[in-house]
């Protein structure tokens, strides 16, 4: 065989190779092409919103656990002290101030709801070093003026009702100055009479 022969079939073969060669790389970058996929985006974790701010619980006694006195005046029984949604207050006889002491629990504090406080007293023309607290037998802090422990009477469903007054002679609605309001601080007959119920009524 002629050197010139043995030179040909070797530039062919390597030719051949090297066709070879770029034919395989054409395919693998045509086959990434056609089959391959694009990644799924990465997902971020669910979030729930946020929740609403917490409205705090109001107070029946007036703004968000503070209680409210206001001083008023009753066409019969003269100065008084309301709550802060127009209610008559009221303190109890078997209560004691000197020291402050709340007498009235269980079924009795169901009739004579006392006015207790979570923050603080809000005062209306009712002389702020008058205004005290007593705890309670349940934990809870009751508000006193000149040391009486108040209360609303349950039996009064409208602002301005007096039900509670001289109820049993032991119950009279209270004045800024923490004394009996009416005829009661003077010792005049009351005409006021305990509502009664099937439990006695309401004097305990």
């Amino acid at each position: 065989m002629s050197v010139f022969s043995t030179r040909g079939f070797a530039a062919i073969a390597i030719a051949g190779a090297l066709g070879l060669g770029l034919s395989a790389c054409g395919n693998d970058s045509k086959s990434d092409t056609s089959t391959g996929t694009t990644p799924p985006a990465a997902t971020q974790p669910a979030q729930s919103a946020p929740s609403a701010p917490g409205t705090p619980g109001g107070a029946s006694n007036g703004g968000v656990g503070k209680a409210v006195l206001k001083a008023g005046t009753d066409a019969k029984l003269g100065p008084i002290v309301t709550d802060g949604n127009g209610f008559t207050l009221y303190r109890f006889d078997k209560d004691t101030a000197k020291p402050s002491k709340s007498n009235c629990d269980g079924a009795c504090a169901t009739q004579w709801p006392p006015v207790t406080t979570t923050g603080g007293v809000t005062v209306t023309g009712v002389d702020q070093s008058a205004v005290g607290s007593v705890t309670r037998s349940d934990g809870s802090t009751q508000v006193t003026i000149a040391g009486w422990p108040v209360y609303r009477f349950a039996p009064d469903t409208q602002p301005g009702d007096t039900k509670g007054q001289g109820v049993n002679g032991t119950w009279f609605a209270v004045t800024p100055d923490g004394k009996k309001a009416g005829a009661a601080a003077t010792g005049a007959p009351q005409t006021s009479k305990a509502p009664t119920t099937s439990g006695g009524g309401y004097g305990y």
